[in-house]
């Protein structure tokens, strides 16, 4: 197709594929924009058009997809960046007295710490918490007992309540 035959085909052919479009996207200005879009490209494969059976079905297509790609740009672009985490919430931050508690566990043997997480922050009873642990009802009570006793001599009683009723 040389520069004549191009300028017959878009004269021919914009109004009718604009129309064409215009009723596929209910949006006049879109249209317009996307067959002009079309046309541009079809200027750049005007040898290939050339040979094709049908040039016009070849740029309503492009318009078609290139109006489409920028009703997903656009419907992207008002989705929150990623729609896996939902709008920030604000958390207090914790208090002196919950540091305090979550120091002195780390520093107790880690079964005695399951123990004592299990049963007074999940809230499970001595038999789930051996049920969960694999171990018998009186080793979860003894972990337990000696869990609360290392950490009263963690937390220094003085500081845990000053730190309570600050928070």
């Amino acid at each position: 197709m040389d520069e004549r035959e191009f300028d017959d085909f878009y004269a021919a052919s914009f109004p009718r594929i604009t129309g064409q479009v215009y009723a596929m996207i209910g949006d006049r200005d879109e249209a317009q924009e996307c067959v002009q879009e079309a046309f541009v490209r079809a200027w750049a494969h005007r040898r290939r058009l050339d040979r094709a059976e049908h040039p016009e079905a070849w740029v309503r297509t492009t318009a078609y997809r290139l109006a489409v790609s920028r009703w997903r740009r656009t419907t992207r672009g008002r989705r929150p960046a990623d729609r896996a985490l939902g709008a920030r919430t604000e958390t207090a931050a914790p208090s002196e007295a919950h540091v305090a508690l979550v120091a002195a566990l780390r520093q107790l043997p880690e079964a005695q710490r399951q123990a004592l997480v299990l049963h007074h922050i999940a809230d499970l009873p001595v038999h789930a918490v051996a049920r969960e642990t694999g171990v018998p009802e009186g080793t979860v009570k003894a972990r337990l007992s000696r869990g609360r006793a290392a950490l009263a001599a963690l937390l220094d009683d003085t500081d845990y309540q000053e730190g309570a009723t600050r928070a």
